[in-house]
C-alpha cells in the first residue's frame, strides 16, 4: 500500500444560473492539489498550506481538508496518522469551490491511500462537511460536480440524491475572475427568504430546461435556460459591472452565463473552444473599463473530477 498521494481536484460552477443549491459543474482548470502521507505519529495534521497568504487555518479541526479526512478516518473506525500539504491554485472566496476543491482532493486521496473502502459518491457526505466547515452551509452543488466530474443535479439533500448528468460534447466554458472579493456568507446573508411564486415558476421551468438540454444535446435549449430570475437579480450588485460583463459575453457568442457560485466569477457556456476564448477575452475587457484586472479560464467540462497526478 503506498504511502503518499497527490491529487487535483477541479474548480467549479454551482447554481449555474437557475440551479441555486441543485446544479453545478467542473471544469477542467483551475484546481486544488493535496498531498496526503501516512504516519505513524497519530492525528491528522496539517503539514503546510502554500497558496493562500496565511489565510487558512492550520488545525486539523478547522481546516475543510483535515475535517473531512478526521469524519471519514472516524466513520471507517481506523486511527491513522496522516499528514496534509496542501497547495492552492484558486483564489479563496472565488466563486470557484475553492474551498469544495481542497475538500475534495483531500477525501479523495486518502480515500485512495487505504485502497478505495468507499465509492466516490459514498465520499460525497465527507467532503459536505467540509463546505459545512467554510461557509456554514454543507451545500453539494460544489462537492459534487467535483467528485464526480461533468454536470451534478442535486435532487434532495435529505435524503441526499445526487445525479450526474450527460453533457454535450461540444459544450465549453468561460469563467472570469474579477479581482475582487465576494464572501459567501454575504452573499447568503443579502438573498431574500420568500419569493414570489411568478418567480418561482418561471425558475422552475429554467432548471427542467437546462436538465433537458443537457440530455438532448441542445445546446440552443441549455442558452435559453440559463436564466436566473430569484438570485442573479440580488447578487449582481456585489460585483461591479456585471451586467456589462454578461452582455459582453453574449455579444461575444454565448449560449448564456450568470454568477459562478456566490461570485465574484462569472461564467459563459458557449459550443466551441474558440467561441469560449473570445467570450473571455470580452468578458476581461468589459471588467477592465472598471479598472478591474481578471483571470480567465477556458475549458471544456471536466468529465472525471478529482485525479491522482502524483
Amino acid at each position: 500500500m503506498a504511502k503518499r498521494i497527490k491529487v487535483f481536484a477541479p474548480a467549479t460552477v454551482a447554481n449555474v444560473a437557475c440551479g441555486f443549491d441543485v446544479l453545478g459543474f467542473a471544469v477542467q482548470e483551475p484546481g486544488d492539489e493535496v498531498i496526503v502521507t501516512l504516519s505513524d505519529t497519530p492525528g491528522v495534521r496539517i503539514h503546510s498550506i502554500q497558496g493562500d497568504n496565511g489565510r487558512l487555518p492550520r488545525e486539523a479541526e478547522r481546516n475543510t481538508v483535515s475535517i473531512s479526512i478526521l469524519n471519514y478516518l472516524e466513520k471507517l473506525g481506523i486511527h491513522q496518522g496522516v499528514e496534509i500539504d496542501l497547495i492552492k491554485k484558486m483564489p479563496l472566496g472565488s466563486g470557484l469551490g475553492s474551498s469544495a476543491a481542497s475538500t475534495v482532493a483531500g477525501v479523495f486521496a486518502i480515500n485512495e491511500l487505504l485502497d478505495k473502502p468507499m465509492s466516490v459518491m459514498d465520499l460525497l457526505p465527507f467532503a459536505m462537511e467540509g463546505e459545512r466547515i467554510a461557509c456554514g452551509s454543507a451545500h453539494a452543488d460544489n462537492v459534487a460536480p467535483c467528485l464526480l466530474g461533468g454536470f451534478v443535479l442535486v435532487r434532495s439533500y435529505d435524503p441526499l440524491d445526487v445525479i450526474k448528468l450527460p453533457v454535450p460534447k461540444n459544450l465549453y466554458a468561460t469563467i472570469v475572475h474579477p479581482h475582487v472579493e465576494v464572501q459567501t456568507k454575504d452573499a447568503r446573508n443579502i438573498l431574500r427568504k420568500q419569493v414570489e411564486l411568478n418567480d418561482a415558476v418561471k425558475q422552475w421551468g429554467n432548471v427542467g430546461g437546462l436538465v433537458a438540454g443537457l440530455l438532448l444535446e441542445d445546446t440552443a435549449l441549455i442558452g435559453r435556460s440559463l436564466q436566473d430570475v430569484i438570485i442573479e437579480p440580488v447578487r449582481s450588485v456585489l460585483i461591479p459591472g456585471f451586467d456589462e460583463v454578461k452582455q459582453a459575453a453574449m455579444d461575444a457568442g454565448a449560449l448564456g452565463g450568470s454568477i459562478s457560485g456566490s461570485g465574484p466569477s462569472v461564467f459563459a457556456l458557449s459550443t466551441s473552444m474558440e467561441k469560449a476564448t473570445v467570450i473571455g477575452q470580452a468578458m476581461s475587457a468589459a471588467f477592465a473599463k472598471y479598472s478591474i484586472e481578471s483571470d480567465v479560464f477556458v475549458s471544456p467540462i471536466n468529465p472525471e473530477g478529482p485525479k491522482v497526478i502524483g
